[in-house]
């Protein structure tokens, strides 16, 4: 089967389900965390409706996640957004207000107060999730060198609000689940050793009963589909900017 597809997600669920795992979402885990549970969090930064496609995945399922809206045209959609939280899961904002200001943070908090209150209009907002902007220079999660995001009626940010020495972390970020060297900001300080590459090697390691009891898998659903055409040109797509960033961050350093 191949890898990224709308169906080897579907074996993925299926095997944290078969395994114990309850779900919940990013707010759910800080007002009460479970002992075994994961956290399903999606960066919605292109193809909302793949992100959409997931949402209705899991409600089938009976599972929750967190949705990560930009404020973009190819991101935010009133109605995605609303038909996502009347699945029942969380809807966030997906921010990257430092690169939309510049760096200036004190122009990015009047940024995030406007596309705060824009997503509040459609429904509750309770969590954030910086975007990572690759190609700025701008680390968005700096506006909060300057500015507290509780002061807005948010309670959590994962970077910020979640031990990942004790929960594992994995991101696709990359087309892959082992991209660190080419993940720009998408990183965090964990003690665990475990890798993946495919989506597989995970579903396999977890029917051993191996897999950590606590976890976020973060998911950028554009990258998932089941259409041969989408599926290749996403390849090839990714191929060419895992180079440029991989490069980037060599640079940079």
């Amino acid at each position: 089967m191949r890898d990224f597809t709308t169906a080897i997600y579907r074996n993925l669920l299926d095997q944290l389900k078969a395994q114990g795992y309850a779900f919940q979402t990013f707010s759910e885990y800080l007002h009460a965390p479970m002992e075994k549970v994961i956290m399903l969090r999606h960066d919605v930064d292109d193809r909302k409706l793949h992100s959409l496609e997931f949402a209705s995945i899991q409600h089938e399922k009976g599972i929750k996640g967190s949705y990560y809206f930009r404020m973009v045209p190819h991101s935010f959609d009133e109605a995605v957004i609303r038909e996502i939280h009347e699945l029942g899961h969380e809807v966030g904002y997906h921010y990257e207000d430092m690169d939309f200001a510049h760096g200036d943070p004190h122009k990015a908090i009047k940024l995030f107060e406007q596309h705060l209150e824009k997503l509040r209009a459609v429904t509750p907002i309770s969590t954030i999730c910086m975007h990572g902007s690759p190609r700025s220079k701008y680390d968005n999660k700096d506006v909060w060198k300057h500015y507290q995001y509780r002061d807005y009626g948010i309670i959590g940010e994962p970077y910020f609000d979640l031990d990942f020495s004790k929960i594992f972390y994995l991101t696709d970020t990359g087309r892959r689940w082992d991209g660190q060297a080419v993940s720009v900001r998408d990183r965090v300080n964990s003690p665990q050793a475990l890798t993946f590459h495919s989506t597989a090697q995970i579903i396999d390691y977890l029917a051993q009963g191996k897999f950590p009891d606590k976890a976020m898998l973060n998911f950028h659903p554009q990258r998932w589909t089941d259409d041969p055409y989408l599926w290749q040109k996403e390849k090839y797509i990714q191929q060419v900017k895992n180079l440029v960033k991989y490069w980037l961050i060599k640079w940079r350093a």
